[in-house]
């Protein structure tokens, strides 16, 4: 395993981090003893980033993700979780400066932990960005300043929701972004903000290589906001893959965690080989020659995004 710093953090961050939202049984139904196993293969892969949510499963993923990390020590792990979104499914915002308080103790104690590495504000682009400004974020520094957490993230999926930020709060503020499905093989226009992320200071985290399921043999759930033709346009470099006896989940994930200045990617599943396996794949060379066959076949819909959120920040 490789490990880049993450921004100005003092955080060495391994390029293949691990999303706990499978832990809350988001996509199926999973037993602690899976849970356990699957933290537990991370870890020993040189995994060293954990990424929850209360979100995920209603709190369950906190409360799976810290019943596993119990008698492992502290300082293998960074642990990062998030604030804002409660219960995605029934538009359960809030990011109001009393429940980001309330919302970061609960994750402490879920978590089993006395402080967190990264509390992220969730899907801002469902927030009023007044709100962000004035009552998140100055309520996560006082946590700061009281030893709860040690930085302060956002996280979205319309890029243009990190500026609207970063341009109204001093630097070192926010010390770490979290994007999703805006660098992976069909869409890399994250790539394009990373000098001015470096500018400000923000280190970066990549999310959902596969799109959502879109890169996946499977294919994407019935609930993803991409149009039919990112649909159509994914499948087809499923099956250019698969033709061939190539995985196109192996080439995603290799290709997200091979830029240089993207710090680390997020990939998460509830399945022990799962996670061996993607661990296993960024340590392997890309087939170059596989590479480019997908991007020509995902060239007519490269950089076609989806978006999501209140009208004003949609992309």
């Amino acid at each position: 395993m490789k490990y880049r710093k993450l921004g100005n953090t003092d955080m060495d961050v391994s390029v293949l981090s691990y999303g706990a939202s499978p832990l809350g049984s988001v996509f199926r139904e999973v037993r602690i003893e899976d849970c356990i196993e699957t933290v537990r293969t991370v870890l020993d892969g040189g995994i060293n980033l954990l990424d929850v949510s209360p979100a995920y499963g209603e709190t369950l993923a906190e409360k799976n993700l810290g019943i596993s990390l119990k008698g492992i020590a502290r300082d293998r792990y960074y642990l990062a979780t998030k604030v804002g979104s409660y219960r995605p499914s029934a538009d359960d915002y809030d990011y109001s400066a009393a429940r980001t308080r309330q919302s970061v103790h609960d994750s402490l104690e879920r978590l089993g932990t006395d402080y967190l590495d990264i509390v992220h504000c969730h899907d801002i682009e469902y927030a009023d960005h007044n709100v962000i400004v004035e009552e998140t974020l100055p309520a996560l520094q006082a946590l700061k300043e009281e030893g709860k957490l040690r930085y302060i993230g956002i996280t979205g999926l319309p890029l243009k929701i990190f500026p609207s930020i970063l341009d109204r709060v001093d630097k070192g503020v926010v010390s770490a972004i979290l994007s999703f499905c805006r660098y992976e093989l069909n869409d890399t226009a994250l790539a394009d903000m990373l000098p001015y992320l470096k500018e400000k200071e923000v280190g970066v985290i990549n999310a959902s290589p596969v799109g959502m399921g879109l890169l996946t043999e499977r294919g994407a759930p019935d609930w993803h906001p991409a149009s039919d033709e990112i649909k159509e346009g994914c499948r087809k470099a499923v099956e250019y893959c698969m033709e061939r006896g190539e995985s196109i989940a192996k080439l995603a994930v290799q290709f997200a965690c091979a830029h240089p200045d993207i710090p680390t990617t997020l990939v998460g599943s509830a399945n022990p080989e799962n996670m061996r396996n993607n661990i296993a794949w960024v340590d392997e060379p890309i087939n170059e020659e596989l590479l480019a066959g997908v991007m020509e076949v995902l060239k007519p819909i490269h950089n076609n995004y989806f978006t999501r959120g209140r009208p004003e920040h949609c992309e």
